[in-house]
C-alpha cells in the first residue's frame, strides 16, 4: 500500500477516520487513500515533503 506522510495545517484538529485519533502536528504516515486526499484537497492536512540529503 501506498503512503503519505501528512500533518494537520497549523490551529487545526484533523482525526484519523479509523481510530479517531487527531493527527500528530509534528507528521505521521498514512495511506494514500481517498480521505488523507481529500484532506489535503481541503487544506485541512499538508504533506511533508522528504528532506532532500546536501552532497558535497
Amino acid at each position: 500500500m501506498r503512503t503519505i506522510k501528512i500533518k494537520p495545517k497549523k490551529g487545526l484538529l484533523v482525526r484519523d477516520p479509523l481510530t479517531r485519533v487527531p493527527l500528530k502536528t509534528v507528521g505521521e504516515t498514512k495511506p494514500r487513500n481517498t480521505y488523507w486526499l481529500r484532506r489535503i484537497k481541503e487544506g485541512s492536512a499538508i504533506v511533508i515533503e522528504p528532506k532532500k540529503e546536501q552532497t558535497s
